[in-house]
């Protein structure tokens, strides 16, 4: 492959995944939770199903500990988590989703299968099959980063 084409791939794939963020905050604010942004999602991503420390976050994010903790206080503070005593660790605290933070991941995933149907729509299914099974290929374990 060409340096030229492999931008050219470059690029259409962060063109992808830009458009699939904003739609699903979209469609996440179309659902009534107008008060996150895309990266309270990529926080829920690595809070569901069983909480993280703000440390765990801070490494899934790839922010400080710092960023992870503010951003924590904040959805917090907007009652989509609440921090719990950690049942292995009783220095750290575990933070996990409420049930407000549950119905938001679950509007995210409403607007993610809404998108990827349009893509079925353009593609048609087994193409969109092939490529989530190449994509998963690639980078089968994330971890899902906003890109900041």
């Amino acid at each position: 492959m060409q340096n030229s084409e492999a931008m050219a791939l470059s690029a259409a794939l962060l063109a992808v995944a830009g458009d699939l963020t904003q739609r699903i905050n979209e469609g996440v604010v179309a659902r009534g939770f107008t008060d996150v942004r895309p990266a309270h999602g990529f926080a829920f991503a690595r809070l569901a199903p069983d909480g993280a420390t703000v440390t765990d976050l801070a490494a899934h994010l790839g922010v400080t500990k710092q960023a992870a903790s503010q951003l924590v206080d904040e959805i917090v503070r907007k009652g989509y988590a609440e921090r719990r005593a950690h049942p292995q660790d009783a220095r750290a605290r575990l933070v996990v989703l409420t049930d407000r933070g549950w119905a938001c991941t679950r509007a995210a995933e409403e607007a993610a299968a809404e998108v990827v149907g349009a893509w079925a729509g353009l593609l048609g299914e087994g193409e969109v099959r092939v490529l989530a099974e190449r994509l998963a290929r690639i980078a089968p374990h994330g971890p899902i980063r906003p890109a900041w």
